[in-house]
């Protein structure tokens, strides 16, 4: 009973809402309240005038329409009376929106498929993620109706915010230009989606990934012993759990309801399906994407066409044509079917075959029309069917390396999820490199942090990531390759020796091998990787510490109790001899040996040295006891060892004991040394500079200018002014003072000679190097369509990337091929010229 009350007070509510908003007093009211709801919009946004931009500059495509740009205007008003008679119920259409200059432009026309030389954007989610963040979000001025002009994206890039119809126009610019199938979508979406309110979404940043259980195989063993059979009525232990789960579940319903509504369900919005929103869809086919999906502009996350935060389409647009969505979107967008081709579902605006638009008049009406009139319908309606997208008129789109890198509006961008807070900053606008912090709450108010996750780039000290758990103090720091002490990570409370610190470290560039170390008061653990003597654990416990020594490299007398070391399998040794274990008790002077497991045994053989104390081996250094050793042997022993040879084994052991109390001071000595070193990088951070950044590498820019200018103010050199072009040719003839009219007229065809066969030469290497290039990305088209199915997402990245860098270059290739064939002939003629004009020749040849 409670259920269908509250079902029927939801259903009055919704009659209450839709009855006002059909009045227009209520409407305005609701257009009043937009002030409202842009109050979590920042003011700096707000405040923008968009009139007082400038647009004295713009091209002139910008500010008139040509012949084919009006004809398409003639073509749009014919289909939109269409649509209007045939669906009097609907929205009007976004169709030709005024643009910056005031000037009625089609929205496809405002498309302008763009491929920028960056390969972050050269996939969709790079794209959607330099959308969101370059542009700073402005809400509809009316949530229920679409923008009243719709301006460039050189524009909207230009000034850096728009609204959700700007978003999606460039991000789908971009997305075609990257050779995706994506096209600008008008429908309607949630109050969350349309304002960017994602406090109660979850951080994609805290997302783990859903693990897939492994159904093991269970194995049937037919000499197990059955057990009893089970004498309970299985019905009754279901209703039986039935009934308590029932129980459990309403008591946690009632402890939790009051809390979730105020906190985890949204508001009930009175606007639900009428907010008015743009995003981008991206349809299957094209750069092998599987299946069709959308794309919020707002956030750059991809949705699932069937998600519920999209409630309806209108229609939808690419650089092409332009569809109207003939579906019924009472259930959302779960229902429809995106496929273009249907006319039933889609009413496309230029069709690409002959046959004119519907038209359904009323039975009046068509009375009332002559057959002069009907004709002359249809042929416009042909010559429309027949019209062809004009060109965008919108100029090239054009991103600048220093705009790519700074990315967010004044360098920052913050964004509030669910418990969580998501800072991101350009690189290089702080000073110790932080490019993004997100900040995890236990509370939605957000007053207590739990965790604090940062990201960094370019410092010198190789600094990636910093976790700092705020509930245990705990600190965590990851490394890139390239440390100076090769650290991987370190995870500690404080900077100090006597703290614990946990560090790991890329072994492969590390003699030693290691690759953890966990060092403690009371004792230090180091794994080992790939060692030669098949270490990999070495355990080290600690006594009382004495006085902190003064020198470098220790902090405290070392007291050392007990060294644990474990081996690897030496497949070269028997089992039997090859150590697994051995521990060196240096307080009880003893020494134990566990050797590797034989085949077949379950039992390992053990050595067990006591040492003689040091006044006995004063007295006699030569004393070995069969007391002192104690062996066990696995198996059946055809020979017990002699005691030269323990004794011997014994004298080994007790100088590796030396050597590891001196290994282990030099780690004690090291770590100490790293936090010294971590200290003094934290305490004065540095951030690299690449050297072809000239604009912050002060050094190399001045370097440049100071090279530039020297080569301008600096005369032409000796060797330059002495150059003489006819030398190797006067040579070949014997040149002394005078030359007769045969040897003038021998060295001037020689001359040109050498110059048409240098030329020649030089368009050759040209051709040859456009050629191999040529083959070479054919070779690498037909290798990636043979293995493009088993491609993973990286190598296809790859790909992409070589094919427009080879690309690139073959055209350089072709623009300096066509240069030399140009520029040949003058070359030529002005050589004849000047051959003339020289006084060695010129007494022969100036009558020829």
């Amino acid at each position: 009973m409670e259920v269908l009350e509250e079902k029927e007070e939801e259903d009055q509510r919704e009659e209450e809402g839709l009855k006002a908003l059909e009045m227009t007093d209520d409407l305005q009211d609701l257009e009043g309240k937009v002030s409202v709801e842009q109050a979590c919009v920042p003011s700096n946004v707000l405040d923008f005038d968009w009139s007082s931009i400038d647009t004295s500059q713009l091209p002139s495509s910008y500010k008139t329409n040509s012949l084919k740009e009006k004809k398409l205007l003639q073509v749009a008003a014919h289909f939109f009376q269409q649509y209007t008679h045939l669906c009097p119920d609907r929205k009007p259409l976004f169709l030709h929106p005024p643009n910056e200059c005031g000037v009625e432009k089609f929205v496809s026309t405002t498309l302008r498929p763009t491929l920028l030389p960056y390969p972050e954007l050269y996939h969709w989610d790079g794209c959607a993620s330099f959308v969101s963040d370059y542009l700073t979000m402005e809400p509809l001025k009316c949530p229920i109706t679409p923008p009243s002009s719709l301006y460039s994206p050189t524009t909207i890039l230009k000034y850096q915010r728009g609204n959700c119809f700007d978003f999606s126009v460039l991000l789908c610019s971009m997305l075609i230009g990257a050779g995706y199938d994506a096209y600008c979508v008008h429908g309607y979406a949630t109050h969350e989606m349309c304002t960017l309110d994602e406090s109660l979404a979850l951080c994609p940043l805290l997302r783990k990934p859903q693990e897939v259980p492994k159904e093991g195989m269970k194995k049937s063993n037919k000499y197990r012993v059955k057990p009893p059979p089970d004498l309970q009525s299985k019905f009754e232990l279901q209703q039986e759990a039935k009934k308590k789960a029932e129980t459990e579940a309403a008591q946690k319903r009632k402890e939790t309801e009051e809390q979730v509504k105020g906190v985890e369900k949204p508001k009930r919005d009175p606007l639900r399906g009428l907010r008015v929103h743009a995003w981008v869809l991206v349809l299957a086919g094209k750069r092998e994407v599987p299946e069709a999906f959308f794309i919020n502009p707002f956030t750059g996350n991809s949705h699932s066409t069937t998600d519920e935060h999209f409630l309806g389409i209108e229609s939808v647009w690419n650089h092409r044509n332009y569809w109207v969505n003939m579906q019924d979107c009472c259930n959302g967008c779960k229902d429809v079917i995106f496929d273009l081709s249907d006319p039933i579902r889609w009413e496309m605006m230029l069709s690409a075959s002959n046959k004119p638009l519907q038209l359904l008049p009323d039975a009046e009406e068509e009375k009332e029309l002559c057959d002069s009139e009907l004709d002359d319908v249809q042929e416009k309606q042909e010559e429309d069917t027949s019209f062809d997208m004009p060109p965008s008129w919108v100029a090239p789109v054009h991103i600048s390396p220093r705009e790519f890198e700074t990315r967010c509006s004044q360098g920052k961008k913050v964004i509030l999820y669910k418990k969580a807070r998501l800072e991101k900053w350009a690189p290089y606008l702080n000073g110790n490199g932080l490019v993004k912090r997100l900040t995890v709450y236990a509370d939605p108010d957000c007053a207590e942090v739990v965790e604090v996750k940062e990201w960094f780039k370019n410092r010198e000290d190789m600094l990636d990531t910093r976790e700092i758990n705020k509930q245990t103090q705990l600190t965590r720091d990851c490394f890139s390759p390239g440390h100076l002490l090769a650290l991987k990570a370190h995870t500690y409370t404080r900077l100090e020796p006597e703290a614990d610190h946990t560090m790991e470290f890329y072994h492969e560039a590390r003699v030693d091998g290691l690759q953890k170390r966990v060092a403690k008061a009371e004792e230090m653990t180091e794994c080992f990787v790939g060692r030669e003597d098949f270490l990999h654990l070495r355990h080290v416990c600690f006594g009382k510490r004495g006085k902190p020594v003064p020198l470098a490299g220790a902090r405290a007398d070392v007291n050392i109790v007990q060294i644990k070391e474990c081996f690897h399998r030496n497949l070269e040794k028997p089992a039997d001899e090859d150590v697994a274990e051995r521990i060196f008790l240096i307080s009880e002077e003893s020494i134990h040996l566990t050797y590797h497991l034989k085949d077949k045994y379950i039992t390992a053989s053990k050595k067990d040295f006591f040492k003689v104390a040091e006044n006995d081996m004063k007295a006699n250094e030569a004393i070995m006891t069969p007391e002192m050793c104690i062996t066990y042997q696995a198996g059946s022993s055809e020979r017990d060892e002699k005691l030269l040879h323990l004794y011997k084994l014994l004298q080994e052991l007790t100088e590796e004991e030396k050597q590891l109390k001196q290994h282990i001071q030099q780690s004690e000595a090291e770590v100490l040394q790293l936090l010294k070193t971590r200290e003094s990088e934290e305490a004065a951070v540095t951030l690299g500079v690449s050297v072809y950044d000239t604009e912050r590498n002060g050094k190399r820019r001045q370097e440049d200018e100071a090279m530039k200018k020297k080569m301008e103010d600096e005369p032409l050199g000796q060797e330059e002014q002495d150059l003489d072009y006819l030398a190797p040719f006067l040579i070949q003839i014997g040149y002394r003072a005078t030359l007769t009219k045969g040897q003038a007229l021998r060295v001037r065809d020689d001359c040109l000679t050498h110059l048409k066969q240098h030329f020649v030469a030089k368009a050759n290497i040209i051709q040859a190097r456009l050629e191999k290039a040529v083959e070479e990305l054919q070779k690498k088209d037909q290798w990636f369509r043979e293995n493009q199915k088993e491609l993973s997402a990286a190598e296809e990245k790859d790909y992409f990337t070589h094919c427009s860098e080879t690309m690139f270059h073959i055209r350089i290739l072709q623009l300096r091929l066509n240069r030399e064939k140009q520029t040949a002939p003058q070359k030529y003629l002005a050589l004849e010229e000047k051959l003339c004009k020289d006084p060695r020749l010129a007494e022969h040849l100036s009558h020829t």
